[in-house]
């Protein structure tokens, strides 16, 4: 057998060595194939809708407040100090830690939150739930859910990174005040109540603690 015929033999031999390799890599396609959908529960696909097309408006802040008010633009300007900052994610946040400080407010458990209020919000409550136990008053409440969340106003200080974000809240839940002696002062154990809240949490942004803290209430 001469020389180029024995060349085209093992050419030939490690093109079908490797067809077969990649055939055992990528898989069998048949005919046209669609390719995969994005899973909609992934981050990608989750971020998508707040994708900002150039030149245009960011969804994720004209959600919430109007386009060129004072508040859309702090938000912008919080997201170019903290790119993983959004405000849906936030408020999604906001919802969780208000139930979480309400209810440690009303049962006196304050030192599960410390860490998420501000020194003058922290002292403002224990006032509070120091004077219930002079009193010998007791709270029993139970939260129903969060009816409404919205996103009053933002503002941010450029030079220190500091923001504030107020936000009103509208839940149910059902409170039982109880004195020394066990009988009801007020609230019902049956009957739900509607509660309104305005909230500011504040955070520097950019910095390493991720923590919002509450730094005012009202209503």
């Amino acid at each position: 057998m001469n020389s180029p015929i024995l060349q085209l033999l093992v050419l030939a031999g490690i093109a079908v060595f490797l067809f077969i390799r990649l055939k055992n890599v990528l898989g069998t396609r048949d005919g046209f194939e669609k390719p995969p959908e994005d899973d909609p529960t992934t981050p990608t696909a989750l971020r998508r809708d707040f994708e900002v097309i150039e030149g245009g408006p960011d969804r994720d802040i004209t959600d919430h407040v109007p386009e060129d008010s004072p508040s859309a633009t702090a938000l912008a300007n919080m997201k170019r100090a903290d790119s993983s900052f959004e405000v849906a994610e936030f408020l999604a946040g906001a919802r969780g830690a208000y139930e979480m400080i309400l209810m440690a407010f009303e049962r006196g458990e304050l030192a599960d939150i410390q860490e998420f209020l501000s020194y003058e919000v922290y002292e403002a409550f224990e006032t509070v739930v120091n004077a219930r136990k002079e009193q010998g008053l007791t709270i029993e409440a139970d939260f129903v859910g969060v009816r409404e969340t919205g996103l009053n106003e933002a503002t941010i200080n450029t030079e220190t990174g500091l923001a504030e974000i107020t936000v009103r809240m509208v839940c149910e839940m059902t409170n039982v005040v109880r004195d020394a002696e066990g009988t009801i002062v007020e609230g019902s154990e049956t009957s739900s109540k509607q509660q309104k809240d305005i909230w500011t949490f504040g955070r520097v942004m950019g910095s390493d603690n991720p923590n919002w803290q509450l730094v005012a209430t009202g209503e």
